[in-house]
């Protein structure tokens, strides 16, 4: 039989989520000779309560047919996220609903969830002293709620054998995608990937795309330095140089720029450049070379080691996650 997928609809699931174990591995399709086009899984949907409609975050609800009891048959059950997770997002706790379904789980079945589904894991202590991620945003307050938990906060997902969790969204897909080439190898999973015309591989290692915006700039008492620093990345900036845009000493000046930003003038000014590099990838046809100048970086190389230890991926891959290629334009 099909390795059986259950997916756990909750009050206020995100469809977007709630559809992407039906997209991956329903549509994961056997590619060898003794398997060719059979289906590989089985999904189905289930509630915590009888078959009946489920509220989702958006204008119409669905009409789930199977209840908790389908948990009981599960090889592999995923929980997408949900907006609407009451004692479980602020108080950290299963409802009474929730336990009950979570009874009929047998042991060994593998657990994922697909951004704030990941609450429901650990509320339910599948996380307990395990490496987890949720989405950037959620990240901290997981990690108050659930201090047992070890929160990734920068990756795409994490693979801990039995227990995997993903960032939001589009990381669903990829771990989806990474669980079918875990199962059925490369092949399976790059032909789903591109009959889901999605990328069909981003390692769980790299970071989430997150915009990280500097503090109001407005009542911050280094907002010229900034201000300067910004309009001449391109250029070598010392440390000295912004001080004096400020008209302090380099020690008061990198005193009161931590105490406003938070981190380093030098931190900052790298994270800045990593920014305008990302801007140049995604929205011009600069090569690389003209990137890492205009960046400020100067060469390739050093575009390439910051842009790995930021992002985890090359500025070549990265442009290609962003922006399709001619080739690729339908």
């Amino acid at each position: 039989m099909p390795h059986r997928v259950v997916v756990l609809a909750l009050d206020g699931v995100l469809p977007f989520e709630l559809g992407i174990a039906q997209r991956i591995f329903g549509r994961s399709l056997g590619v060898e000779p003794r398997d060719q086009g059979a289906k590989l899984y089985d999904v189905i949907t289930c509630s915590v309560r009888p078959p009946g409609p489920v509220a989702t975050d958006a204008d119409f609800t669905i009409t789930v047919e199977h209840g908790p009891k389908a948990l009981a048959t599960a090889d592999t059950v995923v929980i997408p996220a949900s907006y609407e997770l009451g004692p479980v997002y602020s108080e950290g706790r299963l409802t009474d609903e929730l336990a009950a379904a979570f009874a009929y789980i047998r042991p060994g079945t593998r657990m994922v969830s697909i951004c704030t589904g990941g609450y429901v894991l650990a509320a339910a202590g599948y996380l307990d002293g395990r490496p987890a991620t949720t989405h950037w945003s959620s990240a901290d307050h997981f990690q108050a709620l659930f201090p047992a938990v070890r929160v990734d906060p920068d990756v795409l997902f994490i693979d801990d054998g039995d227990v995997l969790t993903s960032a939001g969204v589009a990381a669903g897909i990829d771990l989806c995608l990474h669980i079918v080439r875990r199962d059925h190898g490369t092949a399976v999973a790059n032909d789903v990937a591109r009959r889901t015309v999605v990328p069909p591989h981003r390692d769980g290692g790299q970071a989430q795309y997150i915009q990280r915006p500097v503090p109001d700039a407005q009542i911050a008492g280094t907002t010229t330095a900034r201000a300067w620093a910004l309009g001449r990345l391109e250029r070598p900036i010392l440390l000295r140089d912004m001080a004096q845009q400020e008209s302090m000493s380099v020690r008061t000046f990198t005193r009161r720029f931590r105490e406003e930003v938070g981190i380093s003038p030098v931190q900052w000014l790298t994270q800045q450049r990593v920014e305008r590099a990302r801007q140049l990838l995604e929205s011009t046809d600069l090569s690389i070379d003209q990137v890492a100048r205009d960046a400020g970086f100067g060469t390739p190389t050093s575009l390439r080691q910051h842009l790995q230890a930021a992002l985890g991926v090359s500025p070549t891959r990265y442009r290609r996650t962003f922006r399709a290629t001619a080739g690729d334009r339908c």
